[in-house]
């Protein structure tokens, strides 16, 4: 089985603590590889968006023509019109299986300065659920997981890569 992880900065395994922006050496995309054996690429990018306009759709073609895997696991953290977006970018999206993950409720912290971002982040579990649902594909919620996250409020610590790629493994045996 070959997965495909497209991300943002918590699939790509940045360290908030490391300087000038380091990386985890160990990101959940690669512990995921070492508790299934599956061919896993790590396509996290710090900074990603959910592809909307026709380039971003476009270079998501190419790269799945380049990649050619089996699955697409899709993680993303942003909330608000989150879903609406991820419901267009789903939409043109035709891959044989899709898992969509909602990421862990943000916490606060140094980039989460209030409660009201919180509560947005945990609505988004709810909205990707629902969607995963009309688009007839699979959903799985890390805030079931017990993800720590560090200072910021956004980013995954260590541990938070091993708890994350552990609830994955376990979801894919089900779903795989």
């Amino acid at each position: 089985m070959k997965l495909w992880c497209f991300g943002d900065s918590n699939t790509y395994g940045y360290d908030p603590c490391g300087f000038f922006g380091g990386r985890y050496a160990a990101p959940w995309p690669e512990l995921l590889a070492e508790k299934t054996g599956f061919q896993v690429i790590n396509d996290g990018k710090n900074g990603r968006m959910i592809p909307e306009r026709e380039y971003e759709i476009l270079q998501f073609r190419r790269d799945a023509e380049r990649y050619s895997a089996d699955a697409l696991i899709v993680e993303g953290a942003t909330a608000g019109t989150a879903a609406a977006r991820m419901e267009a970018f789903l939409s043109r999206c035709s891959m044989p299986l899709v898992l969509l993950i909602s990421t862990p409720p943000m916490v606060c912290g140094a980039w989460v300065p209030d409660d009201g971002l919180v509560e947005e982040s945990k609505a988004l579990s709810r909205q990707y659920e629902a969607l995963a649902e009309r688009l007839g594909i699979q959903f799985a919620d890390a805030g079931e997981w017990d993800i720590s996250l560090a200072y910021d409020g956004v980013h995954f610590t260590e541990e938070g890569h091993v708890r994350f790629a552990d609830g994955l493994a376990s979801c894919l045996e089900v779903i795989v």
